[in-house]
C-alpha cells in the first residue's frame, strides 16, 4: 500500500509546478508507484485474483493517461517515460 509520505514524496519528484496533484506527470508517476508495489505483492501471493484484477485496472489507467499526454507534448512524454523506466509504445 502506498503511505502518505511515499505519495508524497512521488507526487514532489513528479509535480511540474508547486502543488500539482492532477497533471498526467503526477497521476502516471503515483500509478507506477502503486503498480509497482502491488507487483510485488503478487509474486509472493500468486493466488490473489482480486489483487491482480486491481492492478490491471491500474495499468490500463496508466496507459490512458500516457496516450493523453502523448498526443498533447510529447516532449512532456518521452520526459516522463525516460524518468520512470517505462517502454515507449511502438
Amino acid at each position: 500500500m502506498l503511505t502518505k509520505t511515499k505519495k508524497q514524496k512521488v507526487i514532489k519528484n513528479a509535480a511540474v509546478k508547486e502543488g500539482d496533484t492532477g497533471s498526467p506527470e503526477v497521476q502516471v508517476s503515483i500509478l507506477t508507484k502503486r503498480i509497482e508495489e502491488l507487483t510485488d505483492h503478487l509474486k509472493k501471493h500468486s493466488k490473489d485474483k482480486h489483487s491482480r484484477r486491481g492492478l490491471l485496472q491500474m495499468v490500463a489507467s496508466r496507459q490512458t493517461h500516457l496516450n493523453y499526454l502523448q498526443k498533447k507534448d510529447t516532449k512532456r512524454y518521452s520526459a516522463l517515460v525516460k524518468k520512470l523506466n517505462l517502454k515507449k509504445k511502438s
